[in-house]
């Protein structure tokens, strides 16, 4: 398989969680520490360190170490790969007519 389909889906997996929506989420109103997160989330620390290491992996969250505590940030490189991905998808023709008729008769016939 191509590694461009792998990074893609790759990026869709870390995004199919529902609390790393929810950090994705807090984090859209700038850096927070982990402190924060597990304190909004009420998961355990391994937990939310598992989420965040998909989430950095995926480059849709940045992280730098500040003293003992990890901060995190949304990266404006995920942001844009995400807005690239889903402008593909948004940009699907509907289907034709001829197209709705053939699935409405496959199901039918199920």
């Amino acid at each position: 398989m191509e590694k461009r389909f792998e990074e893609v889906a790759g990026f869709f997996k870390a995004l199919s969680d529902p609390n790393r929506l929810i950090i994705v989420e807090m984090l859209e109103n700038g850096e927070l520490c982990a402190c924060e997160l597990l304190e909004k989330l009420h998961i355990s620390q391994s937990t939310l360190s598992h989420h965040m290491k998909i989430l950095c992996e995926a480059e849709i969250v940045n992280c730098r170490r500040e003293g003992k505590w990890m901060r995190y940030s949304l990266s404006s490189k995920g942001c844009k790969k995400a807005y690239r991905l889903l402008s593909i998808i948004a940009k699907a023709p509907e289907p034709c007519e001829a197209d709705k008729r053939c699935c409405e008769e496959a199901e039918a016939s199920e």
